[in-house]
């Protein structure tokens, strides 16, 4: 089952995710996938890895192993849209990419708007005075911990109007 998280649309996490379960969000790119994970609360995001991309089963197998020590309950995967809010060709690799996890996940999957994402998290680490090397190495982890926090932020939101 796949969702896509917008204000328009109201979802009840308690509804949809088991007990004790955390989300994962998923940075996806051509060349790297960025991962996180929630807290049990659904509160915060923290990322875990970033997983090099060589091929689309070893990739699923990777984050597999990555993730094998939570209990995931659900997948808020980064959706790419384009800066006009039309889905672009990046956006067909990311539904291809997540169509691939469902065969080892299943669990709920959600599309949360990452415009801009990954250009955040960089203005964040060149404030913070990180190396391009330093920023190499954390930006995609980072940028699916802003992906995953974004959702989660919005989610308990519209939780608190219930």
């Amino acid at each position: 089952m796949d969702f896509f998280l917008s204000p328009i649309k109201d979802l009840n996490l308690d509804q949809i995710l088991d007990k004790n379960s955390v989300l994962l969000g998923l940075d996806v790119g051509d060349t790297t996938v960025g991962v996180a994970v929630s807290d049990r609360r659904i509160k915060i995001a923290s990322g875990i890895t970033t997983i090099s991309r060589k091929s689309l089963v070893n990739d699923c197998n990777k984050l597999q192993e990555a993730i094998k020590q939570y209990k995931i309950g659900g997948i808020i995967v980064g959706w790419p849209i384009q800066m006009n809010g039309i889905p672009g060709t990046q956006c067909e690799k990311v539904l291809k990419f997540a169509q691939a996890l469902k065969d080892y996940f299943d669990v709920p999957f959600f599309y949360w708007d990452e415009r801009l994402s990954t250009c955040a998290v960089n203005s964040v680490l060149l404030q913070a005075d990180l190396s391009r090397k330093k920023r190499k190495n954390v930006v995609d982890k980072s940028a699916a911990v802003y992906i995953l926090q974004g959702a989660i932020d919005f989610l308990n939101r519209s939780k608190c109007k219930d």
